[in-house]
């Protein structure tokens, strides 16, 4: 049975680190210079610890913001326009988790509007704000379905994407032009195969 001491410092102990500085984090960029077998005070590497800082916190912006907040402002003046709604081609870039190498594809996003509808570039920033986190791919199809469905309350959601992932094409088994696709479909769009057939192909016809 744990003591009194024990159950009050639980919370502590499962707080989150604090977030390095950026300092830190150059540092920790020239470590791994150092271990790759260079020299990160050569003439050639000594402005690249900041700049990579620079572009993981570009990569990883959505560690710093809350996707759904995309999907906040709707509209309701539709004309009673209850059909399927598809934003193809959207650009995916994200980051394995495993070995924090990139992940670019794209994302093909439609949904059944309930009583509103969104921007369509709504959808793809909130496609953006997931993809811009260390994860895997099923993880992110799953997290923006679950949010359109969540935020919008459709009658149905549907999210296909198709990516290259580098730890396979750079490393590894090395198979370059290999994709992984992913799908989660929800609701209407899931249970009706007139619907979902029709999501699906218009997916493929997006991909021609």
């Amino acid at each position: 049975m744990p003591s009194v001491l024990t159950s009050a410092l639980a919370p502590l102990a499962s707080a989150p680190p604090a977030r390095p500085t950026q300092a830190q984090a150059e540092d920790a960029v020239r470590l791994l210079i150092a271990w790759a077998g260079d020299d990160p005070n050569r003439e050639g590497l000594l402005d690249t610890p900041a700049r990579v800082a620079r572009s993981y916190a570009e990569l990883f912006s959505g560690y710093n913001e809350d996707p759904c907040t995309h999907l906040t402002r709707t509209f309701q003046e539709t004309g009673g326009y209850d059909d399927l709604i598809v934003l193809s081609n959207i650009r995916v870039v994200s980051c394995c988790e495993h070995h924090m190498l990139p992940v670019v594809g794209r994302a093909h996003v439609g949904y059944l509007p309930g009583n509103r509808v969104v921007g369509i570039s709504k959808l793809a920033r909130v496609v953006s704000g997931f993809s811009r986190r260390l994860q895997i791919q099923e993880k992110l199809t799953t997290d923006i379905a679950n949010a359109i469905q969540d935020s919008l309350d459709p009658r149905g959601v549907g999210v296909v994407i198709e990516a290259e992932h580098s730890c396979m094409t750079l490393r590894g088994v090395d198979t370059p032009g290999s994709m992984l696709t992913t799908s989660r479909l929800l609701g209407q769009m899931r249970d009706d195969p007139q619907i979902r057939e029709e999501f699906l192909s218009q997916v493929r016809q997006a991909r021609a």
